[in-house]
């Protein structure tokens, strides 16, 4: 389940991607099978585990595409070890609402961006986010929850701050917004985690149609596209 728009990223072979907080590596492996050389990096040892089995595996079976190269690193968004312009294009995907300081994560992500560089961001939309936390105290109360609420205006404004210029934005996952308010609600919806799982490994037109249309007013993320100015 992709959140970013790949075609915005104009990601080929060879183009250096760090996909910043990666988790369990979705955008990772979709940069890997265009050739990118990409570093999946997160706290998360289990998860960086998986993330680099994933990568061996597509190696084998031939599905990483030319150029490509693919590494788990674990590290600390907070501090980053590579130095400045390393990465063509920086993915932030789902982290920020994580983060107390993510004004911090944010200058590291434009630090290690080479000027010219695509930084995509995206964090929950407002409105469903806020049902959520109205629903359910435990949704972002537990260890490692959501720490905060984006608007479009405080998300961009924070970008703003580390000198990146918004390029463009949009939504995504509307089909999870109601699993979401429903597991607030009453716990596990296991029907309606059957059809999100089925939308995912099929992709059949009727959801894909569906998603496209309610995006703009239903969906759950809030998806930010930025350009490092060359000075």
């Amino acid at each position: 389940m992709l959140t970013v728009d790949f075609a915005r990223l104009r990601i080929e072979p060879g183009t250096r991607v760090l996909d910043l907080g990666c988790g369990g590596g979705r955008h990772a492996f979709e940069c890997y099978r265009r050739g990118a050389r990409v570093v999946a990096l997160d706290t998360n040892a289990a998860d960086l585990s998986g993330v680099a089995g994933m990568f061996g595996a597509m190696a084998s079976a031939g599905e990483a595409g030319p150029q490509g190269g693919a590494t788990a690193v674990r590290g600390d968004a907070h501090s980053l070890s590579f130095v400045d312009g390393a990465f063509d294009v920086v993915i932030l995907s789902e982290v920020l609402e994580h983060i107390p300081d993510d004004h911090r994560v944010i200058a590291e992500a434009a630090r290690v961006l080479r000027p010219g560089g695509v930084l995509a961001v995206t964090v929950p939309r407002w409105w469903p986010e806020r049902v959520c936390w109205a629903l359910s105290e435990s949704y972002h109360r537990v260890e490692g929850g959501h720490v905060r609420i984006y608007s479009r205006r405080k998300l961009v404004s924070r970008l703003r701050a580390a000198a990146l210029v918004p390029q463009g934005s949009h939504h995504a996952h509307a089909l999870h917004s109601p699993y979401w308010w429903l597991r607030c609600v009453f716990g596990d919806v296991p029907w309606y985690h059957r059809l999100l799982v089925y939308d995912i490994m099929h992709r059949p037109w009727w959801t894909r149609a569906a998603e496209r249309l309610l995006n703009p007013v239903l969906g759950k993320s809030l998806v930010v596209y930025l350009r490092k100015p060359v000075s």
